[in-house]
């Protein structure tokens, strides 16, 4: 997979995430840690998941959510539950 790919999909993952936590994308960096830097809450991170599932049609356990701490956390997850990183 091209690394113009991987951009492309991190940065809709970006959208969906601001949307939810009612930031700007800017803000949302690959690091940036959802509850501590941007006060998200564990509604918040279900709908996150819920958004992803939607989108990507893919099914992530709830299990998987406190891993998804992090955009780069969320892209590897979502990453494996669609078969991106083959």
């Amino acid at each position: 997979m091209s690394t113009a790919v991987q951009q492309e999909q991190l940065d809709e993952i970006r959208e969906i995430v601001a949307e939810v936590l009612e930031v700007e994308p800017e803000e949302i960096t690959e690091t940036s840690n959802f509850a501590n830097d941007h006060e998200a809450d564990s509604l918040r991170a279900i709908e996150i998941l819920a958004r992803l599932e939607k989108k990507y049609k893919v099914e992530i356990p709830q299990s998987d959510l406190p891993k998804m701490e992090n955009l780069t956390a969320v892209y590897q997850i979502l990453a494996e539950r669609a078969g991106w990183l083959d």
